[in-house]
């Protein structure tokens, strides 16, 4: 009788599993279960995904495994298929891919059992003691108990902890009052849900269409203008799914949507609801896995890897936002969550519905092709009317650090009318460089090919791209000069100009740096949700998905960011990114305005928004890509390569140009290439590209090229990784 084999995917740059010998109980084990196996000189934890009585390796020469660490398989039969297919179609290595769909206590071993964190809550004799306020002698534990009647069904003590650091002390003097009480059970808190809007005609057709394709498989795209109500149909769905005993999945692009987006369906529905982002900790993150996985939460709201979330009753996927670029993860395993969700969808024939204002060319393209149905919502919700869109040519005006005087204008009389106003800047920190005006010294960074960016109130020079800072140096390094100056704007920069200029005027900047705490985006949301922000500075954290209904005016900062570069798909970006800001003004009763600041005011990109919109704007640049032979039109895989001498890189690529060129004559090479940022975080980086106009040929030459390039004996000099639909080319 031959030995069982089990095809283990461990966790390695490898692109292999590994067969190991099955215990005599092998009978139990199924694929999708976890196990324990000696890899090397140390044991690693893998993921079993094939039985097998045979194996290339004799059965003499194979390690039997440790453990196993489940008693049941702990990824569904689904999902286990959807890992497979993407590491097949993503080209990546089998045990990291597996990696990426567990929580990290699951990826360690851990049982997998919900684990009850002590929550810290607020009892009635702390309410009490609250409301009398006399708290002269103890500041600190009315903070404390402030904090806690914010939660009245507990606050985990991780959470408390990243709000309150300082707080440890006077929670116990307040635990030794009564005043609070540790516990492991959250005390059910009653939701008063509000009642449903009235559908318009448009959002009504939308529900009445996604519902009835509830029993099968069916790709939706709901295009629809910015604040015509996709959240609206998105709920209705969901709660036709839950009462249908069934659970729905809703992916969006960053954490700062998801806080909006749960209290909306938390304010709406029943059901209990779990998130799932990488800001949680790691307990948070497996009870949430978990409680989608055993069917005991109806609604999952996540980022990105939500994708991978189990689902005992799966009923629907919602991608909102479908178009924005965070949706394909940079580094490491580098799938498309959007593209994994059609697959999914259609592995467990159910429907997906894409939203977005302005959809991706490739949705534009499958909708054109029969493959997507298309659901519009042409106009806003109510009384809300599109802002119209002003280029306001600022050549040769008189500027005050990146505002100009007409601009300034209109703000001042915006908030003379008891509006908000809502100013744009994708760049962060005070200035993105620092130069000497006696001897032109910039503050480069010595690990990029790029400069260091001033942020002033941390007086910290700053990398975005590896994180390398210093301190903001008193003088000139090369000359000894104090006559350091900071060129161009950030958000900060903009926050000084408007603290001058408008006195007294709640301001808001929000980007990564004035949100790195936890809560803290959530804190200033709800001040400016109360009144008590008038200005609101951000970068794209801004620009999606929130509702500001007393924003009249957006003013974008510099309209010229995305008008010239190098990537084919920057003018898409630079479309999607403008209009999903503008759609920010003019939300409910109060009608907006757009204004955007350019050097260029007849560049023919926003010649096109302005005069036509994304409709105009997509169909001239998918003609443009269909002339050009470009993708959505053509299928590409990018080959990076990258290491600490810049020679290794070219030396491995120019050997795998060679080789591919011997496998396919369907597939077009194209480089080898410097990266547009060649040395970043100390290592010098190249590409190369692989195009084909069809996708089988493609798939079919890197399953062949990538057995051969782990054989080159240049590729253990380096460090390198194939991605599939390239997103970016840096």
């Amino acid at each position: 009788m031959k030995a069982k084999i089990l095809r283990i995917a461990v966790p390695s740059p490898l692109y292999r599993s590994f067969d190991y010998l099955a215990p005599e109980e092998a009978g139990a084990l199924r694929p999708g279960m976890r196990v324990r196996v000696p890899f090397g000189q140390r044991e690693q934890v893998g993921m079993l995904v094939e039985l097998r009585d045979d194996s290339p390796v004799a059965p003499e020469s194979l390690r039997p495994i440790v453990a196993v660490l489940d008693s049941e398989p702990l990824l569904p039969p689904d999902l286990l298929e959807l890992s497979l297919w993407a590491q097949r179609y993503y080209h990546h290595p089998p045990g990291e891919v597996f990696s990426t769909l567990l929580p990290a206590l699951l990826r360690q071993g851990r049982p997998a059992l919900p684990h009850s964190a002590p929550l810290w809550r607020i009892t009635p004799a702390g309410q009490q003691a609250l409301a009398d306020d006399n708290w002269r002698r103890a500041p600190r534990q009315q903070i404390v108990l402030t904090c806690l009647a914010k939660y009245p069904a507990g606050v985990p003590a991780e959470q408390l902890k990243h709000e309150l650091p300082a707080g440890s002390d006077s929670l116990r003097a307040l635990l030794e009052k009564g005043w609070v009480e540790k516990a492991l059970d959250a005390m059910p808190v009653p939701r008063t849900l509000t009642t449903p809007p009235v559908l318009n005609p448009a959002q009504e057709q939308a529900v009445t269409e996604v519902c009835a394709a509830l029993s099968g498989f069916a790709a939706f795209l709901l295009d629809g203008v910015t604040g015509s109500g996709k959240t609206e149909v998105y709920l209705r769905v969901v709660e036709t799914v839950l009462n249908r005993g069934r659970q729905a999945l809703v992916i969006v692009p960053e954490i700062g949507l998801t806080p909006q987006l749960l209290a909306r369906f938390e304010s709406r529905l029943h059901s209990p609801l779990a998130v799932l982002h990488s800001g949680l900790g790691d307990r948070e993150r497996m009870n949430a896995w978990l409680a989608a996985r055993d069917g005991s939460i109806g609604v999952v709201i996540g980022t990105r890897s939500a994708i991978f979330a189990p689902l005992k009753r799966p009923g629907v996927i919602i991608v909102d936002e479908e178009h924005d670029p965070s949706f394909k993860q940079q580094e490491g395993f580098r799938y498309h969550a959007r593209d994994l969700a059609i697959v999914r969808a259609r592995q467990l024939n159910i429907p997906v519905v894409l939203g977005s204002a302005t959809p991706s060319l490739e949705s534009l393209l499958n909708v054109q092709r029969g493959r997507y149905r298309c659901l519009r919502l042409p106009h806003r919700v109510g009384a809300a009317v599109e802002p119209p869109i002003e280029i306001l040519d600022i050549r040769a005006q008189p500027m005050n650090d990146g505002l100009s005087r007409p601009l300034l204008n209109r703000i001042q009389a915006q908030l003379e009318q008891g509006n908000q106003v809502l100013l744009f800047l994708n760049r962060r920190g005070f200035a993105p460089t620092l130069i000497c005006h006696e001897c032109g010294w910039l503050s480069e960074c010595r690990h990029c090919d790029a400069h260091l960016t001033l942020h002033l109130r941390r007086r910290r020079l700053i990398c975005h791209h590896c994180g390398a800072r210093q301190p903001l140096p008193p003088a000139c390094p090369a000359c000894g000069s104090i006559d350091l100056r900071a060129l161009g704007q950030g958000t900060e920069r903009i926050e000084e100009v408007l603290k001058q200029e408008f006195p007294g005027i709640g301001l808001a900047r929000i980007d990564r740096d004035s949100t790195r705490r936890k809560g803290s985006l959530q804190a200033l949301l709800q001040a400016v949700e109360k009144g008590e922000r008038q200005i609101l500075i951000g970068t794209q954290m801004l620009a999606k998905g929130h509702h500001f209904p007393d924003v009249t005016l957006v003013g974008v900062v510099d309209a010229d960011q995305g008008l010239f570069g190098a990537d084919f798909r920057a003018s898409e970006r630079m479309a999607q990114l403008l209009l999903q800001v503008a759609g920010r003004a003019g939300r409910a009763e109060k009608p907006g305005v757009v204004v955007l600041q350019t050097h260029y005011p007849q560049h023919p990109l926003l010649q096109t928004l302005v005069g036509g919109g994304y409709p105009a704007f997509a169909a001239a640049a998918l003609a443009e890509r269909q002339a050009a032979q470009l993708p959505p039109f053509t299928c590409q895989a990018l080959l990076r390569a990258d290491a600490l001498e810049p020679e290794s890189p070219w030396a491995f690529l120019t050997q795998a140009l060679e080789v591919g060129k011997e496998l396919s004559r369907d597939v077009e090479l194209l480089g080898p290439a410097p990266a547009p940022m060649e040395r970043r975080e100390g290592r010098y980086r190249a590409q190369l590209l692989a195009q084909s106009a069809r996708r089988p040929p493609l798939q079919a030459f890197l399953d062949r090229w990538v057995e051969r390039l782990t054989e080159l004996k240049t590729a253990r000099k380096v460090r390198w990784s194939l991605d599939v639909d390239p997103q970016d080319l840096l």
